[in-house]
C-alpha cells in the first residue's frame, strides 16, 4: 500500500512538473512570459554542435553512396548491422564485369587475338574490384565508423543533456514566475488590510514567497550544474573536429592507395594492349582507306598495311624485316600461347625464345626454338629484342 501511495504521489508530481514546464513554454511562446537566455558561449557551443551534426550525418550518408551507389545493397547493408550480423559477400561490379569478359574469352579462344585481349581485360577488372572492395572496407573501418559513432553516441550524450538543460531552464523561469506572482499577491494583500496588517491573508501570501524564494533557489542550482554539464561535454566537440580530421586524412589516403592502384592496373594494361600486335584493326561501316587509330599505329610504328575489302592487316617493321632474312633473333613471349598440332610450340608470357624464317612459312608465322624443342609460333605474340 506505501509502495502504491508513493507511486501515485511521484506520478502527480511529475504530471505537475510537466504541466508547469507545458505552461511556461506556452506562454514564452506567447511573449507572457521572460525566458532566462543561455549565455553567449554555451549558445555558441550549442550552435558548433549542431552544426557539426548536420554536416557530419551528410557527409556520412553521401561517403556511403560513393562507395556502394546501389541504394538496395545500402539498405541490406543496414539491415545486417542492426540485426548485428555480417552482410554476405557480394560480387562488386568490376570483378562481375572482369569474370565475363573472362568467360568470354575463354569462349573465343585464349590462342585468338581478341580472346586473349578480353581475358587481360577482365584480370585487370577483377583487381580493380578487388582494390574497391579494399577502399570499401577501409573507408568503413577509418572513416565511417568515427563519423557514426559520433552521431549514434556522442551527439545522442549531447542531445539527451541539453534537453535536461531546457527542462530545467523551465522549472527555473516558472519558479521566477511563481515567485514574482507571490509577491504581487502579497503586495495587494498588504495594501487592501493595511487596517489589519496581521490578517491571515498577509500570512499565507508571506508564507508562499518565502516557499517560492526557497524553490527558486534549488531550481536556480539544479540548472546551473545542468548548464555545467552540458558546457563541459560541448567543449568536447573541439576533440572531436581534430578526431574526424584524422580520420579524414585516412580516407583520402584509402583513395590515394585506390587510385594509384587503378592507375597502375589500367597503365600495364594499355601497354600489354598496346603491345598487342593485331593483324585486325576496326572494320564495320569503314572503308579500306581508314587510317589506323592513334594508340594503335603509335605503338606499333609505320607498318606495311595490305588492304582487303574491310579488313586491315599489319605486319610489325621488325618482324617483317626479319622474314626478308635469314638469320635469327631472340623475342619476348607477349602472351601465353597453346600449340594447336605438333608442329607448333606452345608458348609462355614473358619468356624469351629464337625465332627465325622458313622459306615458303605463311607469313603469319615465325619458327621458334626453346631447347631442344622447336615449332611454329604466331607473329601476333612476339616481340623481337634488341
Amino acid at each position: 500500500m506505501n509502495i502504491m501511495d508513493f507511486n501515485v504521489k511521484k506520478l502527480a508530481a511529475d504530471a505537475g512538473t510537466f504541466l508547469s514546464r507545458a505552461v511556461q513554454f506556452t506562454e514564452e511562446k506567447l511573449g507572457q512570459a521572460e525566458k532566462t537566455e543561455l549565455d553567449a558561449h554555451l549558445e555558441n557551443l550549442l550552435s558548433k554542435a549542431e552544426c557539426t551534426k548536420v554536416w557530419t550525418e551528410k557527409i556520412m550518408k553521401q561517403t556511403e553512396v560513393l562507395l556502394q551507389p546501389n541504394p538496395n545493397a545500402r539498405i541490406e547493408e543496414f539491415v545486417y548491422e542492426k540485426l548485428d550480423r555480417k552482410a554476405p559477400s557480394r560480387i562488386n561490379n568490376p570483378e562481375l564485369l572482369g569474370q565475363y569478359m573472362i568467360d568470354a574469352g575463354t569462349e573465343f579462344g585464349p590462342g585468338t587475338a581478341y580472346g586473349n585481349a578480353l581475358i587481360k581485360c577482365g584480370e585487370t577488372q577483377k583487381r580493380i574490384g578487388t582494390a574497391d572492395r579494399e577502399l570499401i572496407q577501409t573507408s568503413a573501418l577509418n572513416f565511417l565508423t568515427p563519423l557514426r559513432n559520433f552521431i549514434e553516441g556522442d551527439y545522442k550524450t549531447i542531445a539527451k543533456e541539453r534537453k535536461l538543460l531546457q527542462n530545467k531552464r523551465l522549472d527555473l523561469d516558472a519558479a521566477k514566475t511563481r515567485l514574482k506572482k507571490a509577491k504581487a499577491a502579497e503586495t495587494k494583500s498588504s495594501q487592501l488590510n493595511s487596517a489589519r496588517p496581521e490578517g491571515d491573508n498577509i500570512m499565507i501570501w508571506a508564507e508562499e514567497v518565502t516557499k517560492s524564494e526557497q524553490e527558486l533557489r534549488i531550481t536556480q542550482s539544479e540548472f546551473d550544474r545542468q548548464a555545467e554539464i552540458t558546457r563541459l561535454l560541448l567543449e568536447g566537440i573541439s576533440s572531436t573536429h581534430a578526431h574526424h580530421l584524422r580520420c579524414l586524412n585516412d580516407f583520402v589516403e584509402a583513395q590515394m592507395t585506390y587510385y594509384a592502384q587503378c592507375y597502375q592496373y589500367m597503365l600495364d594494361l594499355q601497354k600489354q594492349l598496346g603491345s598487342f600486335p593485331s593483324n585486325y584493326v576496326s572494320n564495320n561501316n569503314q572503308t579500306s582507306g581508314t587510317p589506323v587509330p592513334y594508340t594503335l599505329s603509335n605503338t606499333i610504328g609505320p607498318s606495311a598495311v595490305a588492304s582487303t575489302g574491310s579488313l586491315v592487316i599489319t605486319c610489325p617493321p621488325n618482324l617483317s624485316d626479319l622474314k626478308d632474312s635469314s638469320s635469327t633473333r631472340k623475342a619476348r613471349v607477349l602472351y601465353d600461347y597453346d600449340a594447336a598440332n605438333s608442329t607448333e610450340l606452345s608458348l609462355l608470357a614473358d619468356e624469351v625464345i629464337t625465332v627465325f624464317s622458313v622459306v615458303g612459312m605463311d607469313s603469319d608465322w615465325l619458327m621458334g626454338e626453346r631447347g631442344n624443342q622447336k615449332g611454329k609460333v604466331p607473329i601476333t605474340y612476339l616481340e623481337l629484342l634488341n
